[in-house]
């Protein structure tokens, strides 16, 4: 394994370990796969879907040959994450008319977002490398995440936490987890330029999406979906956008298993963002080669609150190779999308329902057809975000002696 550089190509080793090159630019894991026995490897990973206990009971570890497989087994924490539900509601697949629909449930990882996926590798990395002291910039899903791998591995986390725009559910969990919580005044990319300059010279390992292992450990949804699926994919791949992490994970675990003979050809992603923080979707639309940061990001769906996703150059080379497209979509939208994925029994946090409000607005376009499938990418938990709830539901009075429950139970 080695690092490559996503802007100038250059080519670095794992240690000492660094999130950008020399020219700015971020970087990214670099493989090998062309001598890996793709076969033998789909026999080791179906082998170990029985495992229940040790390193390969993980649904990020099960493919360890594929994240990191250098990494010894004794710096590893896992909590056996990954290993979430693939969903298929019929009511909501009829209303929206097209052949196939699934939601793959990542708000069901142990600490209740997709983030666990990379965050078990990141976390794990840095302790091979001696850390103990792991920090990130949050809008709330990434910093409970690493809060709960660092205690697992008695090491202290650190969280930067924007003041506003914020799920105080995510913050409470993430205390109560015993990261240092530390508020500041301004944005998400604040905190991201922050932790860029002072992280190294501080002693932290920096665990935010800049980081290349946490998104090596992310691309494992894509490999768990295709396992689910018999190794194969659906016709799109629908992903809500802030940081723009997943869809650059995502995209590369397609690429992996494309490059392996996994799969015959890439599914097309659909990257979803909400319309008071689109600076990505605008760039893309508008056939800009240089993302425009928001400088004051405003919507609801808290953990898409970003104005200026560092991993973009990334996401582009994704939606590039996937003949991907984008769409943004209003809180309204999204709000109602919510509605119809908490009632079937999902849930889901108002960013993951993004997926739903622009798969609707797709096939509203007909960009996506009748006869095609697709799977939502659900990334955090019904619980993780409650403050949209508030209002929107009402208790009921009722007079336990009386005698008119017909008529209140109809």
């Amino acid at each position: 394994m080695r690092l490559k550089c996503v802007d100038c190509g250059s080519r670095c080793s794992l240690e000492p370990f660094q999130v950008r090159c020399g020219c700015g630019g971020l970087l990214e894991v670099e493989q090998e796969l062309a001598m890996v026995d793709a076969e033998l490897l789909k026999r080791r990973f179906q082998e170990r879907l029985s495992e229940r206990m040790g390193v390969y009971a993980s649904g990020v570890w099960r493919y360890k040959e594929l994240i990191f497989p250098e990494l010894p087994d004794e710096y590893i924490v896992t909590k056996y994450e990954g290993n979430t539900g693939m969903y298929a509601p019929e009511p909501i697949r009829e209303t929206l008319g097209i052949r196939g629909l699934y939601f793959k449930a990542q708000s069901e990882n142990p600490s209740g977002s997709f983030k666990d996926n990379g965050m078990t590798v990141a976390v794990s990395h840095g302790r091979s490398l001696g850390y103990s002291a792991f920090a990130c910039t949050s809008t709330g899903n990434t910093s409970s995440s690493l809060a709960m791998y660092a205690a697992m591995g008695r090491s202290q986390a650190y969280v930067f936490v924007p003041n506003r725009k914020v799920s105080a559910n995510k913050v409470l969990q993430t205390q109560a987890y015993g990261a240092r919580v530390l508020s500041f005044d301004g944005t998400y990319d604040d905190g991201i330029r922050f932790l860029e300059k002072r992280g190294e010279e501080l002693g932290l390992y920096v665990c935010n999406s800049v980081n290349p292992l946490r998104i090596e450990g992310q691309k494992s949804i894509i490999y768990e979906i295709a396992q689910t699926l018999g190794w194969s994919l659906p016709d799109w791949i629908i992903i809500p956008g802030g940081a723009l992490s997943n869809v650059s994970a995502l995209g590369k675990g397609l690429a992996d298993l494309k490059s392996l003979g996994f799969i015959p050809s890439v599914p097309r992603i659909a990257l979803i963002q909400a319309e008071g923080a689109s600076p990505f979707h605008r760039m893309m639309a508008s056939g800009s080669p240089v993302l425009t940061p928001a400088p004051r990001p405003d919507t609801l769906a808290s953990a898409l609150n970003i104005g200026n996703p560092p991993s973009w150059k990334k996401a582009r080379s994704v939606m590039e190779m996937s003949s991907g497209v984008t769409c943004s979509v209003t809180d309204a939208e999204i709000l109602a999308a919510k509605a119809q994925i908490d009632r079937s029994g999902i849930g889901c946090e108002p960013a993951s329902a993004a997926t739903l409000a622009g798969l609707q607005k797709l096939v509203a376009e007909k960009t996506i057809t009748k006869d095609e499938t697709a799977v939502c990418i659900l990334t955090g938990n019904l619980l993780k975000d409650t403050d949209v709830l508030r209002g929107s539901f009402q208790d009921i009075p009722v007079d336990l002696s009386g005698s008119d429950w017909e008529a209140l139970l109809r």
